[in-house]
Parts: structure tokens; C-alpha cells; sequence
């Protein structure tokens, strides 16, 4: 009789609860909440009225820049509170008088650029291509170039005799302001000709920081200065045409001292 074959017995042990899974559900949830926070704000945005939809749009396009003309606080048709350019003592009648004086400043400094200017002998197709805006964000100075018109030479950061001349007369007048000062410099969409490392960036960046030179020079006061920018082609001014020579500026931007307070309100509540 054959003996039965063995059993051979294997026993396995369970063990107890698993460890941690893993941090990938820290990441889903973070998602999660992110995205219902994002869904939020947008249902919140849907429900505000066109005023204030504008104003929310308008600062991420272009942050600092509010228009307080019609609200009490800091957008159209939001809360009251704090004004932007007015401390807590300040009662509505003394921030609307504290405006209206440092729109009157710009105005005035508006005013002496363009006497100045007028004054200047031969810059007759140069003093046309130069426009002096008043916005919600300050004074704008814009130097404009056109076809056959330019204030530097063609693919180049160096700049033509009389628009050091200009970029002279419009440094004098800024300092005698407490306001700051951001140069920006910015291109068509045209290839640059030169092509290898250096483009549009480069060449907006090195404009605007050769205005910056003749006008520190000239003696606008270095404590104004906030900011040099080349923007290249990213902000036309003729959207329907990249090349329009009308991009190609340097724009100088004279800052409201409420645009700055509100901005500095901004980063410090971040």
C-alpha cells in the first residue's frame, strides 16, 4: 500500500491596518478646494453689476489702475471703507479735495511739457508725435514713433539729438513733482533684424532704459524712478496692426500718489 502523498500547508498572515496610502489625496483635495474657491469668485463676479466687473478685469489687466470717480470704495459699487489716497481721520469732503489737488498737479504738469515743448525750434514733426494723457493711473507721456519719424535710430537704443532735447524739457518738469516715475519701452511685432540672442525684449528694455539716462541726467530726482520695462510687442497700440509703427513708443508714466497707495495697500495686505 502506497503511502499518501503530503500536505504541504501554507499559512499566511494577515497584517493589521495599512500604513499610510501615500500623499496623492493631499493633492486631489488641494485641487478640490481650489477649484471650488476658483467657482466661487466666479459665481460672485457673475453676480456683481458691470461696473465692478469692469474695474475687477481692468486691475488684472493692468494692476494699480482703479477709476474711484463714481465709488467710495475701492472699485465702482463696492463697500465703503478706507479710500485709497485718504487716511481713516479723513472725512469724504478732504479725500475728494486731496484728489482734485494731485489732478490739478498732473494737469498743470501737463501743461508746462507742452509750453515747453511749443517753445522748442526745430521739432515740428517730433512735438506731434508726443501725447500727454491724464488717466486714472497719472500722466501718461507717450513718444510716438511713425514712418519716416523716429526718436531712435532704426533697430537701435540710441537715441537722435532732439529727442534728448525733448526727453530733457519733460525730465525738468517731472522733478519738480514728488510723484514716481515707471519708463516703458515697446516694440512692433517686426523680427528683429539682427536676430541671434538679442530681440524686441531686448531692444524695448534698452529704449526705455536710454530715456531713463538722459532724464536722470537731466535731473529727474532717482528717488522717482520706480521701474524700467520693455514690454516689446505684448501691449500694441494698434491691435489690428502689429507693424504699425505707431508701436514702436516709449512711454514715460507719472504715477497718481493714489494709484502708489493703493498698490502699496495691495502688497501689504498680501
Amino acid at each position: 500500500m502506497k503511502p499518501l502523498p503530503s500536505v504541504v500547508i501554507v499559512r499566511k498572515k494577515k497584517g493589521g491596518h495599512g500604513g499610510h496610502h501615500g500623499g496623492a489625496w493631499k493633492v486631489a483635495y488641494a485641487d478640490f478646494v481650489t477649484a471650488m474657491m476658483a467657482f466661487f469668485l466666479v459665481m460672485w463676479l457673475v453676480g456683481q453689476s458691470p461696473s465692478v466687473k469692469h474695474s475687477v478685469a481692468g486691475y488684472f489687466r493692468e494692476p494699480g489702475v482703479f477709476d474711484y470717480e463714481h465709488s467710495r470704495g475701492m472699485i465702482p459699487g463696492g463697500t465703503p471703507g478706507v479710500e485709497p489716497g485718504r487716511s481713516p481721520a479723513d472725512s469724504p469732503s478732504e479725500a475728494d479735495a486731496r484728489l482734485k489737488h494731485e489732478e490739478d498737479l498732473l494737469k498743470q504738469a501737463a501743461e508746462h511739457v507742452r509750453q515747453k515743448l511749443a517753445e522748442m525750434p526745430n521739432i515740428s514733426s517730433l512735438r506731434e508725435q508726443i501725447e500727454l494723457t491724464l488717466t486714472s493711473e497719472g500722466l501718461r507721456i507717450e513718444l510716438v514713433e511713425r514712418a519716416g519719424s523716429s526718436f531712435f535710430d532704426s533697430g537701435s537704443a540710441a537715441l537722435l539729438g532732439e529727442s534728448e532735447r525733448i526727453l530733457t524739457v519733460i525730465a525738468i518738469e517731472l522733478s519738480h513733482l514728488q510723484n514716481e516715475v515707471v519708463i516703458e519701452g515697446h516694440t512692433d511685432s517686426r523680427g528683429y533684424a539682427g536676430g541671434g540672442a538679442y530681440g524686441n525684449w531686448e531692444l524695448s528694455a534698452d529704449r526705455a532704459n536710454a530715456a531713463r539716462r538722459v532724464m536722470e541726467h537731466a535731473g529727474l530726482n532717482t528717488g522717482q524712478l520706480r521701474g524700467v520695462r520693455g514690454f516689446a510687442d505684448t501691449s500694441l497700440r494698434v491691435p489690428a496692426d502689429s507693424l504699425d509703427p505707431r508701436n514702436r513708443r516709449v512711454s514715460i508714466v507719472v504715477r497718481s500718489q493714489t494709484a502708489t497707495r493703493v498698490e502699496q495697500a495691495l502688497r501689504a495686505a498680501q
